[in-house]
């Protein structure tokens, strides 16, 4: 059973739905005691960094996913915003603690100007729609997904200062390189939304909810 963790921010039902779709039982529950009985857990995320640090600690979530993870070993995904609090701290509007699971901070995307096939070009942020996952021959699925490695982004901040041991796929977005998937002992994070990133995005689901840590 993978438990979807609601703090109230997040594509829950989304990532529900993408769950029961690849026969992955799953719940949604923001009640630890329902958690704990849970084999994996994902943190889903949407929205601001502040927020979500604030509910998980005044909750305390943020103690129980700590303790669950390093104490019980429950294998963890972060999705998106959750992907970003697997790292130390962020600066999305101030500065904050994430929980600490990886090296790394989170930093804003800024609109930079930048220069591709000798034309003038003005990076968009947020960074939305598909790019490319350049993908480690490391990573368990490379061969499954490097013939279609495209994926859903929906975000204007990202890890910087990451352990390079951990980068398991990144995606070059103008200048910035965007740590995609990250692996670090039990906890893996996906900068992209896996469920809503077609039959790509549901391998790398797929492939945490049935192989990650067996």
């Amino acid at each position: 059973m993978i438990g979807i963790i609601d703090y109230g921010m997040g594509n829950l039902h989304s990532v529900a739905s993408a769950c029961a779709y690849l026969g992955l039982p799953a719940l949604i529950s923001c009640d630890p005691d329902e958690l704990k009985t849970c084999d994996k857990l994902i943190l889903p995320g949407v929205g601001a960094f502040g927020d979500m640090e604030k509910i998980l600690r005044e909750s305390g979530l943020d103690q129980w996913i700590v303790k669950q993870v390093t104490e019980e070993q429950t294998p963890l995904l972060g999705i998106c915003l959750g992907m970003q609090a697997l790292f130390e701290k962020s600066y999305e509007f101030g500065e904050y603690d994430g929980l600490g699971f990886m090296e790394g901070q989170v930093i804003a995307m800024e609109p930079v100007c930048f220069h591709e096939q000798n034309k003038e070009q003005i990076l968009p942020v947020p960074q939305i729609g598909w790019n490319r996952l350049h993908i480690s021959t490391d990573f368990p699925l490379y061969e499954a997904i490097k013939e279609d490695p495209y994926v859903y982004f929906d975000h204007s901040y990202y890890a910087t200062r990451w352990n390079p041991a951990d980068l398991a796929a990144y995606a070059q977005y103008g200048p910035y390189v965007v740590p995609a998937v990250v692996i670090h002992h039990n906890v893996m994070g996906c900068q992209f939304h896996p469920e809503k990133s077609g039959t790509t995005g549901l391998k790398i689901l797929e492939w945490f909810g049935r192989e990650f840590m067996r």
